[in-house]
């Protein structure tokens, strides 16, 4: 065999080798940041996810999701500055990829092996998350300037969310369709089996009813009660009008909005109130499932060909809702936001263009299988059969530790300064308010099996 042979084949085991490797590194990593974090081992989970960040001057891999991931464990450990650090590179980079929308939509439609090979770039509720974040860690903070800032770029974000994701998915469809397979690729997407096989196991995609426009309702109602409980009520009546509309059956979010219209109408301003909101749980991850695929290429020498896609999996809740006691009175929580219906929306919305290129990859690999065998070179053909096997990876990259659902509770300060608060199966807790008009009550809960964490924001 010639030296040249030699190293071709060298180089091209090695690409093997690193493929497969790079393949399911990112979920190996998720799954271990995801015990640390799901068991409340914080400080873990942010030395992990500190660990997985490059520190380049140009973003790379998945640089964005662990800058993710370590700004929701540092504020969870109440390290409020390096939290927002964090995030702020977080937004950095999501603006980044927005800025460079083309080159990315280029990089995702090259993809051949999987998309895991192309670097995150976050999704919609990702960029609102971020802000909300940052906004909550400036009012425990005292900051409220910065909040307001905050809660501002926020609310752009979701006027902006419909109009730049269509943009996003449009680009990446019109590359796509750019491809020398993509006539196949339709062939086998619109197949009755194929199409059967989807349902069974997409059949909970339209398990929740979908939010409209990308929008979150608990950034927005928190928006609003921060101005509320900040006197700018015009403001407060516009965000909480819209939240009214989005949680028309939560009886605090309709008092909220009463009360600032009255507030407006006379002249008056809002009776001294306590705001519990409640973080709770965990959020959805991604999971693969694989599925065997029609192949509209006439011959029997392809020795596979099956395509792996996400899948999402929903956690479980820390606790059902909240009970709290003031005045001898007793509140319970109610949803302020469902996470896992908001991010069913996106990802129902972008289902489509993730099984094109799913099978757009897998058509290519299986092309070369076909066209090594037709030049009898089957030790080739062979080994690219087991490259398709082993490359044929799901993107199950996720900001895993988003909540399952945001929650609240208000009602007018007690007379005594102080309310119990039951956190489900763990001791009920008795928390002294601060002397303040105003005050919003965070709890957060990430399992049954880690500490909550209560934070008192006054105003």
């Amino acid at each position: 065999m010639s030296c040249c042979r030699v190293i071709q084949r060298v180089i091209f085991f090695a690409g093997v080798l690193l493929a497969v490797i790079g393949c399911h590194t990112s979920r190996e990593n998720l799954a271990t940041f995801n015990r640390h974090y799901e068991t409340g081992r914080m400080d873990s989970a942010a030395s992990f996810a500190a660990q997985k960040i490059s520190r380049r001057d140009r973003p790379r891999g998945d640089d964005l999701l662990w800058m993710l991931q370590l700004g929701a464990a540092e504020r969870f450990r109440q390290q409020y500055d390096e939290s927002t650090f964090w995030l702020d590179l977080a937004e950095g980079t999501l603006r980044h990829y927005a800025l460079n929308r083309n080159e990315i939509a280029d990089s995702i439609a090259a993809a051949v092996i999987n998309d895991t090979v192309t670097p995150y770039t976050g999704t919609i509720y990702d960029g609102i998350m971020v802000n909300t974040y940052k906004a909550l860690n400036f009012m425990r903070q005292g900051q409220e300037a910065l909040a307001r800032v905050e809660f501002n770029r926020a609310m752009d974000r979701q006027r902006r969310a419909k109009e730049e994701f269509a943009e996003q998915i449009q680009a990446v469809r019109e590359r796509l369709e750019k491809n020398q397979y993509s006539r196949l690729a339709r062939r086998s997407i619109e197949n009755a089996d194929l199409r059967t096989k989807l349902e069974q196991t997409y059949s909970s995609l339209d398990e929740f009813e979908a939010y409209q426009d990308f929008v979150n309702p608990f950034s927005t109602y928190l928006a609003g009660v921060f101005f509320a409980a900040t006197n700018d009520y015009p403001k407060a009546s516009d965000l909480l009008r819209q939240s009214a509309g989005m949680l028309p059956d939560n009886p605090y979010v309709l008092r909220d909005f009463a009360e600032v219209e009255q507030a407006l109408n006379t002249g008056s301003t809002l009776k001294p109130t306590v705001w519990v909101f409640f973080e709770n749980g965990l959020g959805p991850v991604k999971e693969e499932v694989r599925l065997d695929l029609p192949l509209f290429i006439a011959t029997n020498k392809v020795r596979y060909f099956g395509v792996a896609l996400p899948q999402l999996v929903y956690r479980p809740a820390a606790a059902a809702k909240l009970d709290m006691w003031a005045d001898g009175t007793l509140y319970t929580t109610e949803i302020a936001a469902d996470m896992d219906r908001l991010v069913q929306t996106e990802f129902k919305k972008e289902f489509d263009g993730i099984l094109l290129r799913t099978v757009l990859s897998a058509i290519a690999k299986a092309a070369a299988q076909y066209v090594l065998e037709e030049n009898n070179a089957e030790a080739a053909a062979i080994v690219m059969a087991v490259f398709h096997y082993a490359t044929t990876a799901a993107d199950v990259r996720i900001w895993s530790a988003l909540p399952k659902n945001f929650q609240v509770a208000r009602f007018a300060r007690p007379a005594d300064g102080w309310i119990d608060i039951s956190l489900g199966a763990l001791p009920a807790q008795r928390v002294q308010l601060p002397d303040c008009t105003h005050t919003m009550v965070y709890v957060k809960m990430v399992s049954t099996a880690s500490r909550p964490i209560i934070e008192l924001i006054p105003f």
